[in-house]
């Protein structure tokens, strides 16, 4: 098996990759039938001259290649027919900017694996880069409280070569004795614990954080059931939400009144309540003032999140009361960190770390006839069809009710 590491296009750049140098070596002695080869690229965040260090060719042609293993969406007029193709395709949830790709993928008899939905039996992911989103969106959180009090500076993330070097960073800021609340328990929550442990701050329990001061910055973590209740005020286990979260509502406000800074590491689901609306960020007890929402759900359950933000320009201001942009540094505007592509940031890390999930869990199944399914699960096209999984996303390849943006 011939498999092709292929040279990212799409603009923005991304500097990631599925596989490091050492991480290729290693399969190629691991898989006696692998062959792993680079299409050259200047973008990337390990060098051609990296690549060939440990005995992997460097080609300008893959055409010859079996699998394609990419990062970001594929332009049209670069993807080679008949291939199977490994990437981030952003269709599942039928995003009409991609309409366009997925119907040339379907047109060129591409077999498409999407990144997203590689799952185990449980239907997990067992591939992703929410830690490094979490990783950096913490860090840019406090870059955020710096820049609208200005009372420190720090570099941009981009600029900094690994985790390590964000942590130090963290480490030389003076904070007061300021509240900060994550809400998650996922990936992207734990990358951001991962920083805030790593800083040296103290973790409080949610009854400690919501009746007691401190003389040192703090935080606390959330989970689904800590900042949301029921309707009828019953108290059920957490799959219960997850089922039915219209019986639910928001119990975010008990945190809002005490916390001086939010960092959004939770994933939304549909129909869950908005953790807080505009109008409760109109309220005069609500007090935070910096949100790092990394989870950047637009017009969603932060309703401080009015637009994404970018690695360039990575910060904005929310006036609670206008309900539109302002000055981040006016007293009452709260400032938004809200990148929607922050582990590009930190493309060294994010890079060795989904390497190594990619090799665990997907690369053995292209040698044990695919026993585990995962290679089944994430097909989503096939001859030229979309397969029995993905049979969904017919209507809008058609173009039934969505607008073609290509």
């Amino acid at each position: 098996m011939k498999i092709a590491i292929i040279k990212e296009r799409k603009n923005p750049p991304d500097r990631r990759v599925v596989f490091s140098p050492k991480k290729c070596k290693e399969l190629q002695e691991k898989y006696e039938n692998l062959e792993i080869v680079v299409e050259s690229s200047d973008i990337r965040v390990f060098s051609d001259e990296a690549y060939e260090k440990e005995g992997i060719n460097i080609v300008s042609d893959v055409s010859d290649c079996d699998v394609m293993l990419g990062v970001k969406e594929v332009p049209i007029d670069a993807l080679i027919p008949n291939k199977k193709y490994f990437f981030f395709s952003h269709t599942i949830k039928k995003q009409p900017y991609n309409r366009g790709l997925l119907q040339a993928i379907l047109e060129k008899n591409i077999s498409l694996f999407d990144h997203e939905v590689l799952t185990n039996e449980k239907e997990q992911r067992v591939v992703a880069f929410g830690r490094y989103a979490g990783i950096v969106g913490a860090y840019n959180g406090f870059r955020a409280w710096g820049l609208k009090f200005k009372t420190f500076e720090m570099p941009k993330a981009e600029n900094l070569p690994n985790q390590e070097a964000l942590i130090n960073e963290l480490k030389n800021i003076s904070l007061p004795n300021i509240k900060i609340a994550l809400t998650g328990k996922g990936r992207v929550a734990s990358g951001a614990k991962e920083m805030l442990d790593g800083m040296g701050m103290r973790e409080v329990s949610i009854e400690e954080y919501l009746t007691q001061t401190f003389e040192e910055p703090v935080y606390t973590q959330l989970d689904s059931l800590d900042y949301n209740k029921r309707k009828d005020g019953q108290t059920l286990p957490v799959h219960d939400f997850y089922n039915n979260p219209t019986d639910y509502e928001s119990d975010f406000m008990r945190f809002a009144e005490v916390s001086d800074m939010y960092i959004a590491g939770h994933f939304y689901g549909d129909d869950a309540p908005f953790i807080f609306t505009r109008e409760d960020a109109k309220k005069s007890n609500f007090k935070i003032k910096v949100v790092a929402d990394i989870s950047c759900d637009i017009d969603g359950p932060v309703a401080c999140t009015i637009k994404p933000s970018t690695i360039a320009d990575p910060v904005y201001g929310y006036n609670a009361i206008t309900e539109n942009e302002d000055d981040y540094t006016k007293e009452n505007v709260i400032a938004v960190m809200a990148v929607d592509n922050l582990p590009c940031e930190l493309p060294n890390d994010a890079s060795v770390g989904f390497g190594d999930m990619f090799a665990e869990h997907v690369i053995p199944a292209f040698f044990d006839n695919d026993t585990s399914g995962i290679l089944h699960r994430a097909l989503m096209t096939s001859d030229k069809k979309l397969t029995d999984r993905y049979a969904y996303l017919q209507d809008y390849v058609d173009g039934n009710g969505h607008e073609i943006l290509v």
